[in-house]
């Protein structure tokens, strides 16, 4: 199919769509109809929105940052039944970071009192890492900024049309309450 094909089936609104979604996206070259590329730069921009958003609310209420409050839940969820502890490299892939970024983000939080590590009792080669009572006191106290910050980027979001049905999809996610 040739580009003036495609370009004639495309409908008014779907031409709409395809420049919501650029100017949603300046990084995003335009493309002569919507598809995988432009629904990609739509979501990416809703995900930078977001991160952004809920960063700078962290940061001013608790000193945190986004990926250090995503490290902080991650091992507060640990518990001590079989597999219940995560090694550094299982933190990692659950912030999507990589090993040694990971690392170093838990050696900061150690260092601020909010993470300890201890040798793995099976294994002295594993090392895991607990959330210290600080921690916790923190990440009790932060998750109400987080929550409100992403629902509040999420509303802004829903009003731009070309996010609009990605955020639907992010809440359709979501367990009802």
């Amino acid at each position: 199919m040739t580009q003036q094909t495609r370009q004639k089936q495309e409908t008014p609104e779907q031409a709409e769509a395809a420049q919501a979604a650029a100017a949603a996206a300046p990084g995003c070259p335009p493309a002569p109809a919507p598809g995988l590329a432009q629904g990609w730069c739509a979501l990416s921009a809703l995900h930078s929105r977001i991160e952004s958003h809920i960063e700078r609310a962290l940061q001013a209420g608790h000193d945190l940052s986004v990926r250090e409050f995503s490290v902080l839940n991650v091992l507060s969820e640990q518990h001590d039944g079989p597999g219940g502890h995560l090694r550094m490299h299982q933190v990692a892939d659950s912030v999507v970071l990589s090993q040694s970024a990971t690392t170093r983000l838990v050696t900061r939080l150690e260092e601020r009192g909010l993470l300890s590590r201890y040798l793995c009792p099976d294994d002295r080669r594993g090392i895991y890492t607990n959330v210290t009572p600080d921690g916790l006191a923190l990440l009790v106290e932060a998750r109400p900024t987080h929550d409100g910050a992403l629902h509040e980027a999420l509303q802004d979001a829903a009003q731009r049309p070309e996010l609009a049905p990605l955020v639907t999809a992010v809440e359709t996610l979501a367990p009802s309450e």
